[in-house]
């Protein structure tokens, strides 16, 4: 049994999919989340910069005592796994291993879609690792560098023109080759994901990253003996480095409560030395 928290981190908003599986899952667990507001989107970077990125947002978490790194991220998982496994002697996931094994149990007919930031598309780490699990999947990747920048502004709506307009744009080819799966490569999308559903129809099967890697993080915690033994509900933490009003607003609806009293800013130029600043 551990007490300490939970540490996840994203470019943004999008690992909150992770956090609200966590949350259902693992009731009594703490939480500490760092949503790098200040540098999103991580998919357009270099390979250095994801790492470099990444390595300072770990280090954050671990100040807070993380017993289990989450990085709820697709693009840091697909270019920079091997390199924090390599840096971090703690228990650690990515995204891309407990996603792609869902995708291929859920696959009928073998073929599947992988929807990516740039990053994650050209570094093939979905496509890779399905193949791995098996080989005789056909995998169809499809970037998506828009996705992001409409979510982290609240664009998500399937009725709204703009969403309709791209997921169109870019679904069409994954439609037509004829996928029964869709890996949501990146814990932003499944924000979008009514849009995306409504485009493909209800017999393709849309895999959330976020919650896979949710379920694979709770098995892993059970294995190591790292479960809460706390008995009362878990608190949850939650930084940023830019401005927190819009992250606020839109982690409180999409957490299903009021968030104004538990996100903080830190200052992105000092994430190697503590500095946060209240909202409330």
């Amino acid at each position: 049994m551990n007490n300490r928290p939970i540490g996840v981190f994203d470019s943004g908003l999008g690992g909150l999919t992770a956090v609200k599986e966590l949350k259902k899952m693992l009731p009594n667990e703490d939480i500490v989340y760092f949503g790098d507001t200040g540098r999103v989107p991580y998919g357009t970077r270099s390979r250095e910069t994801i790492i470099k990125y990444a390595f300072q947002d770990i280090k954050f978490l671990l100040r807070h005592q993380a017993k289990l790194i989450i990085a709820a991220c697709g693009t840091v998982s697909s270019v920079a796994n091997e390199e924090i496994k390599e840096r971090f002697n703690l228990p650690y996931t990515g995204v891309v291993s407990p996603t792609a094994f869902a995708a291929c149990k859920a696959t009928r007919n073998k073929k599947v879609g992988v929807l990516g930031t740039a990053a994650t598309i050209n570094s093939h780490s979905y496509k890779k690792q399905i193949e791995v699990f098996d080989c005789e999947i056909e995998v169809i990747e499809q970037p998506c560098p828009l996705f992001v920048p409409f979510v982290e502004n609240g664009i998500v709506s399937k009725d709204e023109t703009l969403v309709r307009l791209i997921v169109e744009r870019y679904l069409a080819q994954l439609k037509s080759f004829g996928v029964d799966t869709v890996v949501l490569g990146c814990t932003h999308y499944p924000l979008l994901k009514d849009a995306i559903a409504d485009f493909l129809g209800s017999s393709v099967t849309l895999i959330d990253s976020g919650k896979e890697t949710a379920v694979y993080a709770a098995k892993l915690l059970k294995e190591k003996d790292l479960l809460s033994s706390k008995q009362q509900p878990g608190e949850q933490m939650f930084f940023v480095s830019d401005t927190p009003e819009g992250f606020t607003t839109m982690a409180g609806l999409f957490l299903g409560e009021s968030m104004e009293k538990y996100v903080r800013q830190i200052n992105v130029d000092v994430l190697y030395g503590y500095n946060a600043v209240k909202t409330d």
